[in-house]
């Protein structure tokens, strides 16, 4: 017995707007995995420092930052960067290239309150480099998952 399936549709290319959806989803789930490993990368690195004596301590209400807190405030200017991929990969025609410049611009502003804090000499270093740390895991993911994604 030979069966067909003759229903008469003929597959077509998918719409494009289901292309869009699929490198959205994209863009925002490598953005997401990247975001937690620039947690990890932040936090292990504030610990690293911590335990070679950097105390973290902003002499503006003498609190300390603690480790949690790094892990925070990296997850949620994370899923920012993560937004502004989006907006660019949906509104610019060169999504990548203005994502970088962007967060590259965001990433200097964001060197500016260590450097004004009064904390100690080790304490402005360390949030420095812990600034640099979760921008070299996210600005390059995004940016080359920008590319992919529009090329």
């Amino acid at each position: 017995m030979s069966s067909t399936n003759d229903t008469g549709v003929v597959a077509g290319p998918a719409p494009a707007r289901t292309t869009h959806t699929r490198r959205f989803r994209g863009l925002v789930g490598t953005g997401l995995v990247a975001a937690l490993a620039a947690v990890v990368a932040t936090t292990l690195a504030a610990a690293l420092a911590q335990g070679v004596g950097v105390d973290f301590e902003i002499p503006d209400g003498g609190e300390t930052i603690p480790l949690s807190g790094f892990a925070v405030v990296t997850g949620f200017f994370s899923v920012v960067g993560i937004v502004i991929a989006a907006a660019f990969h949906r509104w610019s025609a060169r999504p990548a290239r203005r994502f970088v410049w962007a967060a590259l611009s965001l990433t200097a502003v964001s060197l500016v309150p260590p450097l004004i804090s009064g904390a100690n000499t080790a304490t402005i270093a360390a949030l420095l480099g812990l600034h640099l740390v979760p921008a070299a895991v996210m600005i390059p993911t995004l940016a080359r998952s920008l590319r992919t994604r529009t090329d």
